[in-house]
Order: structure tokens, then sequence, then C-alpha cells
């Protein structure tokens, strides 16, 4: 490419959420997780309830994916009984988000993992909190939209399931080993944007398959941002891909399913207005290591040959 360069009912309800809002704020939360716990002997499908609570409550789901099943055609055993990955972002906030801090854009959608062991009676919702969120931003501050997307969140869960006790990651993270994010940018000539755009995505999607990773969902996020073309966007363009890798989610899950927070994670694509340039950005592998605490080496191995072979699609697609 040309012109290219790095670069509880009723009142119960209401009474009990708003004591659970003010009990959230005042914590002090060391972990990056929020992990719910609920007795699930009967192996109740309850992501189903999940998902029909949270598009009740303002979200959208861009994906809610079933991992047992590949689980078991690729390494022809699950050691969970449920393993979803669902990917949701706030149909009002979160694009209020991304129009304050575009690379906020890596978080909408962002991910709720959904899991219960073999033999475990207890099933678990993991999620990242705003503070997390925040920190792989590079923020100095918690965002407040992030707060009030987090608070939200976790109140329907809680609709969705009113006996699920809540805990937060004790432990600190580990170290960072590297950037939470991983951003690349290209300065372009305005007028070249849509066949750029265009080169870009063909150039993308062909790269993902043949390195095993998988786009769950991909949507064009500016039509979410004009509401389809009825109010102004800042913004030519913003794609946003939802991605996983089966190897990588599988390895991770045997010692640290509560990582499922991160996946898939979102990739994004998009041109500011009156600004030059496109940028390209996701959450890096560091996050799992160090927010899920991930130890184990040959997760760790997998872990890094994907940030590698996903840092190499996108220097190649612009040209680095």
């Amino acid at each position: 490419m040309r012109g290219l360069k790095k670069v509880v009912y009723v009142a119960c309800i209401i009474v009990g959420l708003f004591g659970f809002t003010q009990s959230l704020s005042a914590q002090n939360i060391k972990g990056d997780l929020h992990l719910f716990s609920i007795e699930n002997s009967d192996k109740n499908e309850i992501p189903a309830r999940i998902v029909n609570q949270l598009q009740k409550d303002g979200f959208s789901i861009s994906a809610d994916t079933d991992m047992t099943k590949p689980f078991k055609i690729q390494f022809k055993k699950s050691d969970f009984d449920i393993f979803h990955l669902m990917t949701i972002y706030h149909d009002e906030l979160s694009a209020k988000l991304v129009k304050k801090i575009p690379n906020a854009g890596v978080f909408s959608p962002m991910g709720v993992g959904v899991y219960q062991r073999i033999g475990d009676k207890v099933l678990y919702v993991s999620i990242l909190t705003s503070k997390a969120q925040s920190k792989i931003l590079g923020l100095k501050e918690v965002e407040p939209i992030l707060v009030d997307i987090e608070t939200k969140l976790m109140a329907s869960i809680k609709r969705a399931l009113p006996d699920a006790k809540i805990d937060l990651e004790s432990d600190n993270p580990l170290p960072t080993e590297g950037k939470l994010l991983s951003l690349h940018e290209m300065e372009i000539e305005d007028d070249e944007w849509e066949d750029i755009k265009e080169e870009l995505i063909m150039t993308l999607e062909a790269e993902f398959k043949p390195v095993g990773f998988v786009v769950a969902a991909h949507a064009d996020y500016n039509s979410v941002l004009t509401q389809d073309g009825s109010i102004q966007s800042p913004f030519d363009f913003f794609e946003t891909y939802s991605i996983c890798k089966l190897k990588v989610i599988h390895a991770v899950a045997k010692t640290r399913p509560q990582a499922s927070a991160f996946a898939p994670c979102t990739m994004i694509l998009y041109k500011e207005k009156d600004k030059n340039k496109v940028v390209m950005a996701f959450p890096s592998v560091y996050n799992w290591m160090s927010s899920a605490r991930v130890v184990d080496e040959n997760a760790k191995k997998e872990l890094m040959k994907a940030q590698t072979d996903f840092e190499n699609i996108l220097i190649e697609a612009i040209g680095e």
C-alpha cells in the first residue's frame, strides 16, 4: 500500500441492587476479575438465562459460543460440562465510551466466561473489572463509563442468578511481561481510506484461519454508533473482530478457566474523521498471564505463540 507507514421483586430488587452497587464501589478490589459462583448440580442451562437477562437489560450479544463441542472435536475430550464464551456490549453506554475513548472499542464487545468443570457442582461466571479495563487502556484513573457498564453488567448477572455468590480475585495480578494493549497505526492519505479499509479487511480475514484464529463475531460498529445512519459518527469506519484460538483457550482453561473473561478478544480497526491514520488494536496475551495469573508453562507457550502470530498478521497487513 502506498502512503503507509508504522506509526431481587420490584422493591426488594431495587433495594438489593442499590446495596449491591454501593458495596461494589466501596470494595478495595485487588484482583482484576469478578467471579460469580452458583450451585448447579443439575447442570441447568444457565448461559441461556444469562443471555436473556442481559438482552432485557440493554446489552447486545455479539457471540455466545459453546466451547465443549469444539474441545471434544479437536482434543477428543472436554474438562467441562459447561464452557461458554460470550462477547457483549451495552447498547447505549458502550457507544458513548468509544466516542470518548476510541481504543476502548477493545471492550465493545467485552468477554464473559461461563464455565463448570466435569464433577464440579458449581458454575462460575468471570468478567473483568473496570479497574482492569482502564489499566489495559493505559488510563491514569478508572474510566467512569466503564464503571457504569461494570455496575449494570454485574446487576444483570445477579438478576439472572439471584442465588449466586460474588467474589473477587483476592490476589493481586502478576507482574506484566509486556504491553497490555497491542497497538498499530499507519498514516494514509485522507482520500484513500475506503480502499485501504477494504484491503486491510481482506488481508486480515485471509490471514486469521491459517494460523488457527477463529472469528467468533465481526461487526461494523460504526452502524451502531450512527444508529444505522440516523446520527453522525466521529469515525469514517469502526470494525470489531471477536477472535479466539482453540488451542490457547483449551490450554489455559486447564488451570485458569477464569481467564475466559478475555476470550474471545476484540480487535478493532478504525479511522477517525479528520485524522489521516488507521488504527488497529487488541488486548495482548500479557493480560491473561497477569490478570488471570497464568503460570502453567504450556498455557504460556500457547499464549505467546498466539501473540506473535497476531502481531505478525497486523504487521504484514500494514506493511511495516
